[in-house]
Order: C-alpha cells, then sequence, then structure tokens
C-alpha cells in the first residue's frame, strides 16, 4: 500500500503495521539518537520523505524508570525497586571430593555396575608372588602330576611290603644274629627316601626352569628302575634265608612278590612318561632361559654348564646317602674306627655339597679348587669299597653279602657320577669371570604370563626359541 501517516503525524512505512509500534510524542530528529532514510514513492504519487528511527547503543526512553546501579549494595529489586534484604541465610556449601584419578585395575564407570547401583571404582588389585612355586602350565602340570602318582604308588606299595615283614618276623631273629632283619627294612627305606626326593627334585627343576635337571630325572627315574629290579633279589635272598632258618613264615615271599614286580614295571612306566614330558618342557623353558641370558652363544654354553653342574650336585647327594647308610646298617663286622670316619665323612659330604653351590655361584677360584679335591678323594673312597666288597678275604666278603649288589649299583653309579662332577667343576670354574655371574645370582622368574607383552613378528618365518644343549 502508499506511504501513510498516524494520527500524530508520524510517518509509517508501507510495510509497518499500525499496532505494531505503541503511541509515541511527535518525532523530533537528533543527531545522536538516529538518522533520517529517505523513501521513494511510485511516480503516480507525490514524493515524501519518511524518517525511522533506528536505534543506537544508547538506553530506550523506557529504562529513565530503572534506578541506576552505583555499586553492589545499592541495588534495588527489579520488580518493586525495592532494596534486596541483606538478613538472608546462606546458601549450603556442599564439600565435594577430589576429581577422579584412574588407577590401574580400577572398574571404569558404566556398565553392569553402574546399572545396577553398585560402586563403580574398586581399589586396585595387588598381585603378590605366591611363596611357594606353584606350576602354572600345562606341561608343568603334567610332569609334576606324574612324580606325585609314581610316588604315590611306590610309596603304597614299599609300605605294604615293611609293615608285612615286621609283622611276620620272628622276635628271636634279632637276638639270633641274622642280619638279613636289617637288610629288608634299609632296602625300603632306601627306595622309599629315594621317592621323596624324587618328588623335591621335580619340584625344584620346575621353579628353577632348570631343563637339564628335567633331563636328569628321567635318568634318575632309570636309576631307580635298576634298583627296583635288584631290590627284587635281594629281598627275595633274604627270605629265603630267613624261611630256613624259621625266622618267617614260608608264605611271606608269595604274598610281597607281586608288590616288588610291580614296582620295576610302574617305574618302566613313569620313565616313557617322564621322557615325553621332559621334551614338551625342554620347548618351554628355552624362552625362559633365553630372555634370561640373551642370545650370546659363549654365554649360554656357560650358562649349561653351571646348569649341569648344580643338577649333578643334587643327584650326588643321594647317592653318596644311599650308599653310606646300607653300608653302615646292612654290612656288619665293621670296625667302630671305619664306621665312626664313614658317618663323619657322610656330614661333611653334605656340607661340602652345599658349599660347592655356593663357591660357583660367587665364582671363588679358591673355594672350587677345594672342593675338587675333596671329589678326588671321594672317588678314591669308593673305588677302595667297589675293590673290597669283591677282592677281599672270605670272611670280609661273606659281611658284604647281604648288600653286595645293591652297593655294588650304587658304587658304579656314584663313581661316574663323581667323574662328571670332577670334569663340569673344572669348566666351571675355567668361565669365572666372563660375565655369567649376574644371571647366576638374579631372583628366579616365577611366571611372566600375566605381564607378558611380547608381539610376534608378522613378517617373515617365526624365530627359533629352542635353546640347543649340544
Amino acid at each position: 500500500s502508499p506511504e501513510r501517516s498516524d494520527s500524530s503525524g508520524f510517518s509509517i512505512p508501507p510495510t509497518a503495521h499500525p499496532l505494531s509500534h505503541p503511541p509515541r510524542q511527535p518525532y523530533k530528529p537528533q543527531a545522536d539518537t538516529g538518522r533520517s532514510l529517505s523513501v521513494s514513492a511510485p511516480q503516480k504519487q507525490a514524493r515524501t520523505t519518511a524518517r525511522l528511527y533506528i536505534p543506537t547503543l544508547q538506553p530506550p526512553i523506557a529504562a529513565a524508570n530503572i534506578a541506576k546501579i552505583t555499586h553492589h549494595e545499592a541495588r534495588t529489586s527489579l520488580l518493586g525497586g525495592q532494596p534486596l534484604d541483606h538478613n538472608y541465610a546462606p546458601y549450603p556449601t556442599t564439600t565435594y571430593p577430589p576429581p577422579y584419578q584412574p588407577q590401574p585395575f580400577d572398574t571404569q564407570p558404566g556398565g553392569y555396575h553402574h546399572r545396577e547401583g553398585f560402586p563403580t571404582t574398586l581399589p586396585p588389585v595387588v598381585r603378590r608372588p605366591p611363596r611357594m612355586y606353584i606350576p602354572n602350565t600345562r606341561w608343568t602340570w603334567a610332569f609334576m602330576l606324574t612324580a606325585i602318582c609314581q610316588v604315590g604308588i611306590a610309596l603304597a606299595l614299599e609300605s605294604y611290603v615293611f609293615s608285612k615283614f615286621q609283622n611276620e618276623i620272628h622276635f628271636a631273629a634279632e637276638g639270633a644274629g641274622a642280619n638279613e632283619t636289617r637288610t629288608i627294612p634299609t632296602f625300603l627305606a632306601v627306595f622309599m627316601f629315594g621317592y621323596i626326593y624324587q618328588l623335591f627334585l621335580t619340584w625344584d627343576a620346575l621353579r628353577m626352569k632348570n631343563t637339564i635337571q628335567v633331563i636328569g630325572l628321567v635318568l634318575y627315574n632309570i636309576g631307580i628302575l635298576v634298583y627296583a629290579a635288584i631290590q627284587f633279589d635281594q629281598i627275595k635272598d633274604a627270605a629265603d634265608d630267613l624261611n630256613t632258618r624259621r625266622f618267617i613264615p614260608k608264605d611271606f615271599w608269595e604274598d610281597v612278590k607281586p608288590m616288588l614286580i610291580a614296582l620295576p614295571v610302574l617305574m618302566a612306566v613313569a620313565t616313557v612318561i617322564f621322557a615325553f614330558e621332559a621334551w614338551k618342557l625342554y620347548d618351554e623353558f628355552a624362552w625362559t632361559i633365553y630372555k634370561r641370558i640373551s642370545a650370546d652363544t659363549r654365554l649360554k654354553r656357560r650358562y649349561l654348564t653351571y646348569q649341569i653342574y648344580i643338577a649333578l650336585l643334587k643327584f650326588d647327594f643321594f647317592f653318596f646317602l644311599a650308599f653310606t647308610v646300607q653300608f653302615l646298617v646292612v654290612v656288619k663286622n665293621t670296625k667302630t674306627v671305619e664306621l665312626i670316619l664313614t658317618a663323619a665323612a657322610l656330614v661333611i659330604t653334605f656340607f661340602l655339597l652345599f658349599l660347592a653351590a655356593w663357591w660357583v655361584r660367587r665364582e671363588s677360584v679358591a673355594g672350587m679348587i677345594g672342593i675338587i679335591v675333596v671329589y678326588f678323594i671321594a672317588l678314591g673312597y669308593f673305588l677302595f669299597k667297589l675293590i673290597r666288597m669283591w677282592v677281599a678275604d672270605a670272611n670280609r666278603q661273606e659281611d658284604y653279602k647281604p648288600a653286595r649288589k645293591s652297593l655294588t649299583a650304587f658304587a658304579i653309579l656314584t663313581i661316574l657320577l663323581l667323574i662328571i662332577t670332577i670334569v663340569t667343576a673344572c669348566l666351571c670354574t675355567h668361565n669365572f669371570n666372563k660375565g655369567l655371574k649376574p644371571h647366576v645370582n638374579d631372583k628366579i622368574v616365577q611366571s611372566d604370563k600375566t605381564y607378558n607383552t611380547e608381539m610376534p613378528s608378522l613378517s617373515g618365518p617365526a624365530p627359533s626359541q629352542r635353546m640347543e644343549i649340544d
């Protein structure tokens, strides 16, 4: 529509509505409150000039009724212009907890705990290594359980034979000087101790991750198998002699014979199982040895020599003990001086074996030279005993007769172990001060499965993790 004016004479543009603005005073142009705008009308009508009010940054006229705020204490109410009441109660203050700091092993907010209203932040789980080693892989458990089953069955069979003998032997046999009354209990005691000691060696080999000791346990089981076969013959001879002298019933041997036959069979089956599990453990422990020793071939050979030496010391302990106990208990007519020296040598030998392990870890040249001299003395002692059992006079050979076979077997095994121990001790002494000491004195790796972050190679064939022992 064309431009028109209201009753006050104020020009309204064609696009404005009369009700869109409240009534106001006639417009008086001011330089500081606005500026003029000329609007051209159509050529049919006269040209007029319409002045529009353009607001500026100054406050509007309606703001004149609002009290001016000079400072924060002179404020008035926006509704009634009344001063504020300063006697108000302050808002309660709330102490907020410190901001959440993520901790390891915390349960993060959200998920099941958040939906169910449970606490979503838990204290960190402290993982402490176990005080005693516990197998943590399939093949370590298999090796340990095989040893436990073998020991349990063998101890049950040996205990039955021992209790049968103690219940049926005549009380007059000991007074009559029958040496066979001590032969059978001694054989059984040595055999049972050998099984218990084997169980300890099994646990120790798994704890130390000693591949050489695991292989040595297979050979140890073969030695126990040989002793079980010899024990069968020795107990049969002792039972026949006691039966001839009416110190034991005739049916004693028939009762214990199945048990003594089952022992070698048990040893043979367990040896086969041990050999297979040792092969699996060899692959499993190779990575641990690689991480400890690195890829240095010469250093790995030195560490291998050290492991062989430590394993030999542990096996020497049993064979020294078994031979000496049988000699002290079974062989009769032994002079008092010889008995005292043998018993003292047994105690000293055990003490020296512990020192041998300590000296090789500390790389003490003087200590290793001293222990090698002791090995040569022990080698001469066992050679003397072995020759004396078969070359001595007829009376002395009769004293060795109840335990001659078992003593011969233990003497031969001990001599072989001593020769290997002497050679290995010399090699270990030669390897001193060549970088092996830090590796043999560090802490044992219990289990690195939880914190293992090794990533396999994505290109090319996987490198071999096997530690060659040849």
